[in-house]
């Protein structure tokens, strides 16, 4: 950084400059009187007085104002700013100047300027003579105010600067000036400026960089561990324990066993369901993990682990916030019903496509047996996801029915198939069946079947719609919000 001080410094004492705004551009060969001495020639010498006048003075203190300076023609345009010329031309000497006048016809001229002069000037047509017996023996002349004043002939100046570069005295008192050339200290400055910026540019970009490598390796991590979190792995009991924080918080409980709040990592919550120690529940842990290790769908749960140390059974889920939906369509009271219509129907649409996924979207058709709403989850938007496979089938798309040894599923939901054959063949129209007696559940609003009846057949929905009809009676479900009849209707 000193280094580039340094040049900064040695470049601005020399610097291009004005007295004003609209005033000439003084540089070399010209200089101002502040400026060293080197910054320009000899007898170029130009001053800034009040009112912001750039003044160039001529041997024997003679001041005149300068208009112009073109650089290019090498020419200088000056005038007597008090209008008062002839009276300081005692003692000017054209030979004790730097400058000589560049003669130019001007024949529509009036303004003419008096010089005193010590050389006879009168061969030329340029000068009037002038008779004057007050400035004593010196002659005087007249000459149109239009001439011009030129700079001495720096022709390797004016090629210099052409090219570039700035002309500069060499520092050789004593001797005939002489000029040597350097670069502008304007384009020394802005390549060093340049240079500051590019290494301060390079440093940002190896930090931003550096940096940018650090966030993309952590988010390759964190997703990583997540990744590690949904994707179906093995746990031991003992991480079992840790995950539920030693079964702190309970979900709740079922035939199969009893589902308690875990936490897999920081962003990744889960349900976690230990299995009852009993010889049933090998085969749903083998459907479980066999079916839904293999399933990936919106409306479906997503398997996230399982544990399987010696009698010591767990199945790790995702975890759905809103829990299962026969809490919100079982509702005895209005007001704790919080679903509209536009929610169940949303969620009807979820349970279906999940369904059809089960059926026609793997490799083999899942056939689940035990569609209901307790085994429809509910995430924190209430899109609906399809659980508890520990009564499911795997068969080929190719089979029409399915041999069953036993009746699976739950009582209210099961095919009149599944339960005997006299109905015919068990197939994924069993579970189409199941969909329409939930579906029939949620526009009425009850249980298909209440194990309290003492008459089961008294709720259930086919034994109570044919009697319905037998007596003639309309089959009639209450609406719970008569705005809602015609989303109900469609």
């Amino acid at each position: 950084m000193r280094w580039f001080v340094e040049i900064g410094a040695s470049q601005d004492e020399c610097k291009v400059s004005r007295c004003s705004n609209h005033g000439p551009v003084i540089r070399f060969p010209f200089r101002l009187k502040d400026q060293p001495y080197n910054c320009g020639y000899p007898g170029f010498e130009i001053s800034c007085i009040e009112k912001k006048q750039t003044i160039l003075e001529l041997p024997y203190s003679i001041s005149l104002s300068v208009k112009k300076i073109n650089y290019n023609s090498q020419e200088i345009i000056v005038h007597d700013p008090d209008f008062c010329l002839q009276r300081q031309l005692q003692n000017l000497t054209l030979s004790a100047s730097p400058f000589r006048f560049k003669l130019t016809p001007s024949n529509y001229q009036v303004d003419y300027t008096f010089f005193n002069c010590s050389s006879n000037k009168t061969h030329s047509n340029y000068f009037l003579s002038i008779p004057c017996t007050v400035l004593l023996s010196n002659p005087v002349y007249a000459v149109d105010s239009d001439n011009i004043l030129e700079l001495l002939d720096l022709s390797s100046c004016h090629k210099i600067t052409t090219e570039g570069k700035k002309c500069k005295l060499k520092s050789n008192v004593g001797k005939e000036p002489e000029t040597e050339c350097i670069d502008k200290p304007a384009k020394a400055v802005i390549l060093s400026f340049c240079l500051l910026v590019l290494l301060v540019i390079t440093l940002y970009h190896v930090y931003s960089s550096d940096k940018l490598e650090r966030e993309n390796t952590k988010k390759i991590e964190q997703f990583l561990e997540d990744y590690k979190a949904l994707k179906p792995s093995r746990y031991s009991y003992a991480d079992v324990k840790k995950i539920t924080n030693h079964f702190k918080e309970k979900l709740g409980q079922g035939g199969y066993g009893t589902v308690y709040k875990g936490r897999l990592s920081r962003d990744v919550l889960v349900a976690v369901k230990i299995l009852n120690n009993s010889k049933e529940n090998g085969e749903e842990f083998i459907n479980e993990v066999g079916t839904m290790g293999r399933i990936h769908h919106v409306n479906v749960v997503r398997l996230v682990g399982f544990c399987a140390d010696g009698v010591k059974r767990a199945l790790i889920y995702e975890f759905l916030p809103n829990e299962s939906l026969e809490k919100y369509i079982f509702s005895k009271s209005v007001k704790d019903c919080s679903l509209r219509w536009e929610t169940l129907q949303n969620i009807v649409l979820g349970i279906a496509k999940g369904i059809e996924y089960l059926h026609q979207g793997c490799d083999k058709r899942i056939l689940h047996f035990d569609i209901k709403p307790h085994n429809i989850l509910l995430d924190q938007n209430f899109n609906p996801k399809i659980s508890d496979f520990g009564l499911a089938k795997l068969c080929s798309k190719e089979q029409s029915a399915v041999s069953m040894t036993t009746a699976r599923g739950t009582m209210g939901y099961i095919a009149p198939e599944v339960l005997s054959r006299n109905f015919g063949n068990v197939s994924y129209k069993s579970d189409i069946y199941s969909f329409g007696m939930l579906l029939l559940e949620m526009v009425g609003g009850r249980k298909n079947i209440d194990v309290t009846m003492e008459k089961a057949n008294q709720v259930y929905f086919p034994e109570w719609v044919y009697n319905q009809l037998d007596k003639g009676k309309r089959c009639v479900f209450e609406l719970r919000k008569m705005e809602t009849l015609k989303l109900q209707r469609s």
